[in-house]
């Protein structure tokens, strides 16, 4: 059986794509502790996402340290203070070469495990450049020969939108995953821009949103 590393956040795309890909293949979900201010909270909607998922394709939790503090500095991302607010515009959130730092720890560990394919849940509606089809291709491509071991990193969703998720689907336990930038007691703030976009797309997709907001 194929054997896929998803970056897993506790958000709602990667956690689709966790149980998407598990019906294919053996999935070991990675998540990359940073330092940044809501990463406790994603954490345990992770975990109680994926023992609600259930799935015997599911392996273990694999949480890897990369510490960003000192290299984002005195950021709304390491302070959690002046967060993007509902209205900010995607730009707003854009952390500076994130998705390298991601996948570059990512493909050492799965040289070290002899895994060949790394997943991330990116959509469409992403306008960053370390999401694009051509930076993936060209860093997988990079890493492979950097580690001499063959990387694949794809982004199976990366021409669909959040709601196509919610509407395709929604059996999945969607109300467990985290979606926010400034999670209160466990329950998303429901005002920040990632707020607003996940509460659009249940709107869009015409289906329940049973998040918890504070």
């Amino acid at each position: 059986m194929r054997r896929v590393a998803v970056l897993a956040s506790g958000g709602l795309d990667s956690g689709v794509l966790i149980a998407d890909i598990a019906g294919e293949a053996k999935v070991f979900p990675i998540y990359v502790e940073a330092g940044l201010a809501w990463e406790d909270g994603e954490k345990y909607a992770l975990r109680v996402f994926l023992d609600a998922l259930n799935d015997t394709n599911v392996q273990p939790l694999t949480s890897l340290e990369l510490p960003l503090r000192r290299l984002y500095g005195e950021h709304w991302s390491t302070t959690g203070e002046g967060v993007p607010d509902y209205g900010a515009p995607d730009s707003a959130v854009y952390l500076p070469g994130r998705n390298v730092l991601l996948i570059g720890v990512t493909a050492v560990w799965c040289a070290l495990h002899d895994i060949g394919m790394i997943a991330i849940g990116s959509l469409d509606a992403n306008p960053f450049p370390d999401a694009t089809p051509s930076f993936l291709e060209g860093y997988g491509r990079l890493l492979s020969r950097a580690l001499a071991h063959e990387i694949e990193v794809v982004a199976p969703y990366g021409r669909l939108q959040k709601s196509d998720l919610i509407a395709r689907f929604a059996a999945l336990p969607l109300h467990l995953t985290l979606t926010c930038m400034a999670p209160r007691e466990g329950k998303h703030c429901g005002a920040c821009n990632k707020c607003r976009e996940r509460q659009e797309a249940f709107r869009h997709a015409g289906v329940e949103d049973r998040t918890q907001y504070a």
